[in-house]
């Protein structure tokens, strides 16, 4: 028999005094640094220690002796459970100042390369009901909260339409009402919820995999149309129908009401047809009189009218005269391509993802766009010594990966092709800057700037100007 282990203590009027990764806040005690969700600097508390580790600690606050004069009013009722907008009690302002600070931690830690100033983080003027795209579950086994559970009450219905609980696959956070999406959203999973309810349809069983009422995706473009997507976990036509006739009747406003039968094991439908019941199989978004059509597997920035001011700062940063070549890394379905066109001689875009690559040609198409040539692929085999020398060597290169950054093999051919000029666009400011590092061989970084896509969460895009070492070049000339 294993020897019971000894309960962690709690640690009495620990102040906090930073914030620090993946949303949390964080304390110093004696040697140790005690890691603590939903604290603010300032605070005063108490801290019930989880995990320990030999130099660091994690735990839960549980009593409050000082609160932090940062602290604001949250005003959302599922803060602190659902794992989502970890700063909403921090004041916006300051939750710029962290983002910066974040990006100036990872480049002078990480990259350890010569910087100029960087500025403050480029806020956004929406700060709530700003994503265009939210995804819903439905469940049977709703996830009861330390007060629900405290309460003694019984609570046998326990079909839920929200968000999954962070470390409970199969547990879901019933939502009354979330601040991140236009208020539409809310009405509509509510609507579908009740419709279920009155009708006997099974809410999806997460752990027998079974059940009809599965997912919810809607997505709201700066257009005003309106995506509606519904995930069924079983093939009910008649159901289905009825169902999505309702919706229809309902809300009007719904522009593509789209629906998939996903009876897999797991919740990604790219590998699905999805069907249309009602309007197109698209939205469009618009930007500087570009339009951009987003279907249902489209990748299109979550937050449209900052994503205009980031591909601002991008196209500021190439400073294009209308002559140059200019490869797109990781393209996505063009948006920066074809949005950087008008000012480039020929745009060439690369994309892992066929369907995103057809959607980018879509885009230029449409939009009277002849100077985009896209290719599909891993980029670490289309981007070759070889793809250069047969389309030319780029004037500037845009890059926008994904978190985990650029492949080595990426890094090197860049290095090799020698553009004057590269814009680094990221999401992840620690692989950013190993990126960096790794580019510091061939060039400096000329400027930076931090863009807030995402207020009230830790996350934030940071875009970098590199420019060649080489004193011949027009690209480092004063401008």
């Amino acid at each position: 028999m294993s020897r019971k282990r000894k309960p962690f203590p709690t640690l009495e009027g620990v102040e906090i005094c930073d914030v620090a990764a993946e949303g949390n806040s964080l304390a110093r005690v004696d040697d140790m640094v005690v890691f603590v969700p939903f604290g603010a600097p300032g605070d005063v508390v108490d801290v019930k220690i989880d995990k320990k580790k030999k130099n660091y600690a994690e735990g839960h606050i549980v009593n409050f002796h000082n609160r932090s004069e940062l602290r604001v009013e949250p005003p959302c009722s599922h803060f602190t459970v659902c794992g989502g907008c970890r700063w909403q009690h921090l004041p916006y302002d300051f939750q710029l100042r962290c983002k910066r600070q974040q990006v100036v931690d990872a480049l002078t830690r990480i990259a350890k390369v010569e910087l100029p100033p960087i500025p403050e983080t480029l806020g956004s003027d929406r700060i709530w009901e700003y994503r265009n795209k939210m995804e819903y579950t439905f469940s049977n086994k709703s996830w009861l909260t330390f007060e629900q559970l405290n309460s003694g009450e019984d609570f046998p219905d326990r079909d839920a339409a929200g968000f999954h609980i962070p470390g409970a696959f199969d547990k879901v956070l019933d939502i009354d009402r979330c601040f991140l999406q236009d208020d539409f959203s809310n009405r509509l999973r509510k609507f579908i919820k009740a419709y279920g309810k009155e009708h006997g349809l099974a809410f999806y069983d997460l752990r027998a995999q079974q059940g009809l009422l599965r997912t919810l995706m809607v997505r709201m473009a700066s257009t005003g149309q309106i995506m509606v997507v519904m995930v069924l976990g079983e093939d009910n036509r008649q159901a289905i129908d009825a169902l999505l006739g309702a919706v229809k009747d309902e809300f009007p406003q719904i522009t593509s009401l789209l629906y998939v039968i996903n009876t897999k094991a797991n919740d990604t439908i790219g590998d699905l047809p999805v069907y249309c019941f009602a309007g197109s199989g698209f939205i469009e978004e618009e930007m500087e009189r570009l339009r951009f059509r987003v279907g249902s597997k489209s990748f299109y920035q979550t937050n449209s009218l900052q994503a205009y001011e980031l591909y601002k700062v991008a196209r500021d940063m190439a400073r294009l005269n209308g002559d140059e070549l200019v490869y797109d890394l990781y393209t996505g379905t063009g948006t920066i391509a074809n949005f950087v066109s008008r000012r480039a001689r020929k745009v060439i875009g690369i994309e892992y993802v066929p369907e995103a690559i057809a959607d980018a040609k879509v885009n230029s198409e449409i939009n009277g766009i002849g100077n985009t040539l896209f290719y599909a692929g891993d980029m670490k085999d289309v981007l070759t010594d070889d793809f250069i020398a047969g389309h030319g060597r780029p004037d500037v290169m845009i890059v926008d990966p994904p978190r985990a950054g650029m492949h080595q093999d990426v890094v090197d051919v860049i290095l090799r092709a020698e553009p004057p000029v590269i814009v680094y666009v990221s999401c992840n400011p620690a692989t950013q800057a190993r990126d960096i590092a790794l580019l510091d061989a061939k060039y400096r970084v000329d400027a930076v700037q931090p863009v807030d896509m995402f207020p009230h969460t830790q996350h934030v895009e940071n875009v970098v100007r590199l420019v060649r070492r080489d004193p011949q070049s027009p690209a480092s000339d004063e401008l």
